[in-house]
């Protein structure tokens, strides 16, 4: 298989700086450039924590494609940046490998489009740990015999968007499955404005943000005497590299836009 070019945007974050250590050590791939807002002209090995990776940092993104001209964009930044990115890469033939959330369905949609038309491959995905994955798939098949399910996400206080893309996703594999619901007592009234959490046909997703978390999810379904939980923890940024290499490596013979890990995995 010939090598995949590769350019990371945002490999000063956390995810960014493991996708550069992913790219740096998989035999196949190879880091040509990153993005990066602040340090233009410079190279990645004169930041802190890249030390003797000797490739070019670029602020502009055109700029960044016209001189190095990667297959593969590993983009992980926010949601703003993130559909700018995806967009530009698209337009000029870079296949996006896309793991922020927060894209709004109109920009979904038009990502789409756009793929299409450029017949290029492209995969966003809201949660790169295979463990998340198999917890959404299996909450997809449970929700065929639970109707009543409440979904409560976990993240670091300095995640940007709520709920997180992997929380609408899973309410969205259950929809599949599931009758829309009104869940609770009719009556129902929250004292404080809020406090169920917010509403996806009918079910309910709470969202948490404190410091020490990385990224957590159950999901909880009930029926009468008995419950279900299916819980995913990620302990680290790690954990979400496999699924970022299966990604780059699978996006190469797509020639569309592929939402969700799952879609790709066996």
């Amino acid at each position: 298989m010939a090598t995949i070019k590769v350019t990371i945007a945002g490999p000063r974050g956390r995810m960014g700086s493991e996708a550069v250590k992913m790219v740096e050590s998989t035999e196949g791939l190879k880091l040509i450039s990153v993005l990066d807002n602040k340090n233009n002209g410079k190279s990645l090995s004169e930041l802190e924590g890249f030390a003797g990776i000797d490739v070019p940092v670029f602020s502009d993104i055109n700029e960044c494609f016209q001189a190095d001209s990667p297959d593969v964009l590993i983009d992980l930044t926010t949601p703003e940046t993130g559909y700018i990115h995806t967009k530009t890469a698209l337009e000029q033939g870079v296949r996006p490998v896309v793991g922020t959330t927060g894209f709004s369905n109109e920009q979904l949609q038009e990502l789409t489009d756009l793929a299409k038309e450029k017949q290029l491959g492209c995969i966003i995905a809201p949660n790169f740990a295979v463990g998340a994955v198999l917890m959404m798939k299996f909450s997809q098949m449970a929700a065929k015999y639970f109707e009543d399910v409440e979904i409560i996400e976990l993240h670091h206080d300095q995640k940007l968007d709520a709920p997180s893309g992997t929380a609408v996703k899973t309410a969205e594999m259950i929809a599949s499955q599931r009758k829309p619901k009104v869940q609770g007592h009719p009556g129902e009234k929250e004292t404080l404005e809020g406090a169920r959490g917010a509403d996806y046909d009918g079910m309910h997703i709470h969202s948490v943000r404190l410091p020490g978390l990385i990224a957590h999810q159950q999901v909880m379904f009930g029926a009468d005497g008995q419950t279900l939980t299916i819980k995913h923890d990620s302990y680290n940024r790690a954990s979400f590299m496999s699924g970022v290499k299966v990604c780059v490596e699978t996006v190469m013979n797509l020639d569309t836009l592929v939402y969700g890990l799952e879609n790709i995995l066996d």
